[in-house]
């Protein structure tokens, strides 16, 4: 089997709200403490930390951008040092600018420059100081929140897919470099409901949703809770799975 959470801990990224939130909530559910990470909204980082609390578990508000590599290694040491142990890292934050992938001009510096930060060296920033409070207490689980963007080339725009493409591979460069003590895997949900599509898609959300449950062989898109658990089956489940890219998309990528 793989962790048992009770008595554990956990840095969840991006967990102030979606798939971050609800990842952070059911780690608690199951004793965890975790600190709540968020880039800058403060207010709903604290509600998600008392959601935590009213579960029994401690929790941490933390500010950090993850692209900023100090700003990784004090979150990481703030919650070692506030739990006495970690023992689990969701590689959560994720960002990106809404890109017609056809207009390629449109594509600047800034875009690569700050999507990969947060969504691929934010996520190796964050595993490296999780290393060693991890080895202190025998090892841990690390999963990364990845894409189907990543496998297919889709998604918001040409710098997003390929930031996340580069997330799969540097999951699989850290299974190797952590183990045998860490498991290294990852989730790569499809279209998920919610806020960030609401605001990238604007008034088209409705329409893209649809069409999207129409397609999949599921009937259904990701809601953060299906995420969320695919998250934890990797946590929970079997310790002998590690460098893997799970799917959670109702089949997005199967369907006709």
């Amino acid at each position: 089997m793989g962790l048992e959470l009770q008595g554990k801990a956990a840095v969840v990224t991006g967990a102030s709200n979606g798939v971050g939130r609800a990842t952070a909530l059911e780690l608690a559910r199951r004793g965890c403490a975790v600190l709540v990470n968020y880039a800058s909204s403060e207010r709903e980082a604290h509600e998600v930390c008392q959601e935590i609390a009213a579960l029994g578990v401690e929790a941490l508000p933390f500010q950090a951008d993850v692209s900023d590599d100090d700003a990784c290694r004090r979150m990481i040491d703030a919650a070692a040092s506030t739990f006495g142990r970690l023992d689990v890292l969701v590689n959560n934050a994720g960002t990106t600018r809404f890109i017609n992938h056809r207009d390629l001009d449109a594509v600047k510096d800034d875009d690569w420059d700050r999507i990969f930060g947060v969504n691929l060296k934010g996520a190796f920033q964050c595993a490296r100081a999780a290393r060693e409070p991890m080895l202190a207490h025998g090892g841990g689980a690390i999963v990364n929140v990845t894409s189907v963007a990543g496998i297919r080339g889709l998604g918001s725009s040409i710098p997003y897919a390929a930031s996340k493409a580069a997330l799969n591979n540097l999951t699989l460069t850290l299974a190797k470099a952590l183990a045998p003590e860490i498991r290294v895997n990852a989730v790569a949900p499809g279209f998920i409901a919610g806020r960030w599509l609401q605001k990238g898609l604007g008034p088209a959300y409705d329409t893209v949703l649809k069409a999207m449950e129409d397609r999949v062989p599921l009937g259904k898109v990701s809601q953060p809770e299906d995420v969320a658990a695919a998250i934890l089956s990797l946590i929970t489940g079997s310790n002998l799975i590690t460098g893997q890219i799970l799917v959670c998309d109702g089949g997005m990528l199967i369907a006709d």
